[in-house]
C-alpha cells in the first residue's frame, strides 16, 4: 500500500516543479527560494494528492489530475501575463466559473483551440484511468486504503502549516511576488491576505457646505466609464486628426481634462471603477486592489453615489451586461445606487457588433434625463461596445479605413483588432456628442465626466506599433461652461477623479445659488 502511494507522490512532486518551470515570466528556481516556500509547495502537493486519491482511489490518476490542473493555471497565467502584464493570482480562480458563464469574455484569450483540446484530453484521461488503473480500495481493503491516504494528507499538512506561518511578506507586486515565492506559494500568500476585511471608514470627499445646496440648484451628473477608451492618435501617428472630434470639442470647453493613471491594463475594469466611485487608493485597498468588489459586495464604504444621494440625487447605474457579473448587482446598492439598469433593458436592435452599442446607451441616458420629475440625477454609465475580443469583430475593418490619415499606410493584415477598435471608438465619440446635447437641453443643466477604464487588449497590434503607456484620457465638462476658470491639463490618479467630480457638483450648485442671488438683487 505504501509503495503504491509513494512512487506517484515522488514523481508528481517532481512534475509539479517541472510544470511550474513553464511559467512566463518564470519564477525563481526552487534552490533560490526561501525554505518556507518549498515547504508550502511540498505540502500543497501532498495534501491535494492525498485528497484526490481518497476520492478517486487511484494514485496515478490523482497525480495526473493535479499536474493537469496545475498546467491549466500555468497556461492561464501565461495568457494573462501576455495580455494584461500580470500573472495569475488567487483572486482569479473565480474567473474559471465566469469563463463557463461568459465564455466570450475569457476563452479567446486562453485560446479556443487549446481550450477544446484540453477538454477533450481531460475527458480521454478520465476514461482511460478509470478503466485501466485498478482501485486501491478493491486491492487493499477499506481500512488500509483509508489509513494510507489519510497518513499522506496528515504528513503533508505539517510542512504546509509551518511553511504558511513562515512565508515572506508579499509586496503586492504580482510579478515580483510570483517570481520570489513561486506560483503555489504566491497563490497561498495572496489568498491568506484576502481574508482580512477591507477597512475604509474615512471619507475622501470634502463635506458639503452648510446648509446643503438646494436640490433645485444641483446639476444633473453623467459619468461615463468608456470601455477600453484611450486616444490612439499620439500612439499610432497615422490616424485622422478628427477621429475624436466631439470629444475634442468637449475637451476644449471642459472644466478640466488630462491623463488618468488607471490601476488596470487591458482588463480588470472594476479596479478603475472602484477608484472612481470610492476614491480609495491602492494603499487603502491593500490586497483587495486586485478585485475590490469581493469586499464592496459585503462592506459599505464612502462613495460618490452615496454622497450624492445624501444631497438629494437619484442615483442610477447603467451597464448593458449581466448585473451579476463582478457581483455588481450586490455592489452597486452598497455603493449608494438606487437603480441598476442592465442588459435586460435592451433588445437585439441595440447591439453594435458583439455588445450593446454606445449610441443605444446614450438614448437610455436621454430617456432618464427626460423623466418628468424635479430630482437631480446621477447616472454612472459602464459601456460595453468596445469590449474584446476585438478579433471576432472583423466586420468593422472596412468601416475603419477612412479613419486613417491620407498619407498613412494601410493597417497590416494581422491588425484587424485595431480596425475594429477604431470603428467602435467613433461610436464612443458620437455618444459623447449625444450626451452633450441632452445635458444642454435640460433646464437643470449638468456635468459630464468621461474617462477610459484601461487600454484595449491588442497584443498583435502592439507588436507592430509598441505598447501605449497605459494612461487613459478624462474630461469634466459643464453645460454652463467653465466661466472665468482657466482651462488646464491636469494629470490625475483614478481615485483623485472621484473627488474632482464631487467638488465640481458642489461648485456648480454654489454657482447656481450665487447667480440666483445676483438676479434677485438686480431685480430689486
Amino acid at each position: 500500500m505504501t509503495r503504491a502511494l509513494l512512487l506517484p507522490w515522488c514523481l508528481g512532486l517532481l512534475g509539479s516543479f517541472i510544470a511550474e518551470a513553464a511559467l512566463r515570466p518564470a519564477s525563481a528556481p526552487p534552490w533560490r527560494r526561501p525554505v518556507a516556500t518549498l515547504a508550502v509547495h511540498l505540502g500543497s502537493w501532498g495534501v491535494l494528492y492525498g485528497c484526490f486519491t481518497l476520492v478517486l482511489q487511484r494514485p496515478w490518476f490523482a497525480m495526473v489530475l493535479f499536474l493537469a490542473l496545475q498546467l491549466v493555471v500555468v497556461q492561464s497565467s501565461n495568457a494573462k501575463s501576455k495580455t494584461l502584464r500580470e500573472p495569475f493570482l488567487c483572486q482569479d480562480f473565480e474567473y474559471f466559473l465566469d469563463a463557463i458563464r461568459h465564455p466570450r469574455l475569457y476563452i479567446p484569450f486562453f485560446g479556443i483551440g487549446l481550450a477544446i483540446g484540453a477538454s477533450l484530453a481531460g475527458l480521454a484521461t478520465i476514461v482511460g484511468f478509470m478503466v485501466l488503473e485498478p482501485s486501491l480500495l478493491s486491492r487493499h481493503g477499506t481500512f488500509d486504503f483509508l489509513i494510507g491516504t489519510l497518513l499522506v494528507i496528515a504528513l503533508s499538512a505539517l510542512p504546509l502549516v509551518v511553511g504558511l506561518r513562515c512565508l515572506p511578506a508579499c509586496r503586492l507586486d504580482p510579478v515580483d511576488d510570483t517570481h520570489r515565492l513561486g506560483l503555489i506559494s504566491a497563490l497561498w500568500a495572496y489568498g491568506l491576505l484576502a481574508r482580512h476585511p477591507l477597512e475604509a471608514s474615512d471619507s475622501p470627499y470634502t463635506p458639503a457646505p452648510k446648509p446643503a445646496p438646494s436640490r433645485e440648484r444641483l446639476p444633473h451628473l453623467v459619468v461615463v466609464q468608456s470601455e477600453s477608451f484611450f486616444d490612439p492618435r499620439p500612439w499610432h501617428g497615422g490616424l485622422r486628426d478628427d477621429l475624436l472630434a466631439n470629444l475634442d470639442a468637449l475637451t476644449e470647453t471642459s472644466l478640466m481634462h488630462g491623463s488618468l493613471r488607471v490601476p488596470a491594463w487591458g482588463a480588470n475594469t472594476v479596479r478603475t471603477e472602484t477608484a472612481v466611485l470610492t476614491g480609495l487608493d491602492r494603499d487603502t485597498l491593500g490586497v483587495h486592489r486586485f478585485n475590490p468588489y469581493h469586499q464592496l459586495a459585503r462592506h459599505r464604504v464612502p462613495s460618490l453615489a452615496g454622497e450624492l444621494k445624501r444631497l438629494g440625487y437619484r442615483t442610477v447605474c447603467l451597464h448593458p451586461y449581466a448585473a451579476s457579473f463582478y457581483q455588481r448587482d450586490q455592489v452597486m446598492p452598497q455603493l449608494g445606487f438606487d437603480d441598476f439598469i442592465d442588459i435586460r433593458a435592451f433588445t437585439a436592435a441595440d447591439y453594435c457588433g458583439q455588445y450593446v452599442g454606445d449610441l443605444a446607451l446614450a438614448d437610455k441616458v436621454g430617456s432618464l434625463l427626460d423623466e418628468p420629475d424635479n430630482e437631480p440625477l446621477f447616472v454612472f454609465v459602464i459601456t460595453m461596445e468596445n469590449h474584446g475580443p476585438l478579433q471576432f469583430d472583423d466586420r468593422a475593418e472596412d468601416a475603419a479605413r477612412d479613419l486613417l490619415s491620407a498619407d498613412a499606410p494601410p493597417l497590416p493584415d494581422d491588425c484587424g483588432e485595431l480596425a475594429s477598435y477604431l470603428a467602435h471608438l467613433r461610436n464612443a465619440d458620437r455618444m459623447a456628442a449625444c450626451l452633450r446635447r441632452q445635458l444642454e437641453a435640460t433646464p437643470r443643466g449638468g456635468l459630464l465626466c468621461w474617462y477610459g477604464d484601461h487600454v484595449p487588449i491588442m497584443p498583435e497590434v502592439y507588436r507592430h506599433y509598441g505598447e501605449p503607456d497605459g494612461d487613459t484620457p478624462y474630461l469634466l465638462w459643464s453645460s454652463h461652461g467653465r466661466g472665468s476658470r482657466p482651462q488646464a491639463f491636469t494629470p490625475l490618479a483614478a481615485e483623485q477623479l472621484s473627488q474632482r467630480i464631487w467638488q465640481a457638483v458642489i461648485d456648480q450648485a454654489q454657482h447656481a445659488h450665487d447667480g440666483s442671488n445676483q438676479d434677485h438683487r438686480e431685480q430689486a
